[in-house]
């Protein structure tokens, strides 16, 4: 865990670190280490909200001009290929979600099937992973800057 997270509040540092174990797992296409990890990033209180803005950053940097509808299909599209191999049960319903969410454009009243916490944690760090990929970028400076984010909209609310 990055020296960033200590002054975090416990649940926010469990956050961090299955995240941070998720994502990795993902990268390693280690299904083993996957399941163990993301059952515990579902359980953390809050976890989809950091994910979310992690997504989002990510988003933001990797397309600095903006997205459009192909843009979001491409990311879509890429993330869900990649991922099937090996992870077959990924489900583009979920992605897409976590992509419009982190975009601002989803409503889950809305939606007839919102994804749970624990489908979100089965599929943001597949996201997560396929996005730091694209640029090879690390996951712990999203990660802080998502805490802090976070942090800042809540001392404002």
């Amino acid at each position: 865990m990055t020296t960033s997270w200590r002054h975090l509040p416990p649940s926010a540092r469990e956050i961090a670190t299955a995240s941070t174990a998720a994502v990795a797992a993902a990268q390693a296409h280690d299904d083993e280490a996957y399941g163990s990890t993301v059952t515990d990033l579902g359980a953390a209180d809050r976890s989809g909200a950091v994910l979310g803005a992690v997504v989002r950053l990510l988003l933001e940097e990797t397309h600095p001009d903006g997205l459009d509808g192909d843009d979001v299909r491409q990311v879509l599209e890429r993330c869900v290929r990649s991922a099937t191999t090996w992870q077959p049960g990924v489900d583009p319903h979920v992605v897409l979600v976590l992509l419009a969410g982190a975009l601002g454009v989803y409503d889950p009243d809305d939606d007839a099937t919102p994804p749970d916490a624990q489908a979100v944690a089965r599929h943001a760090p597949l996201l997560i992973a396929d996005l730091l990929a694209e640029g090879g970028r690390s996951l712990d400076a999203y990660l802080t800057a998502a805490f802090a984010e976070i942090e800042r909209t809540e001392l404002h609310d």
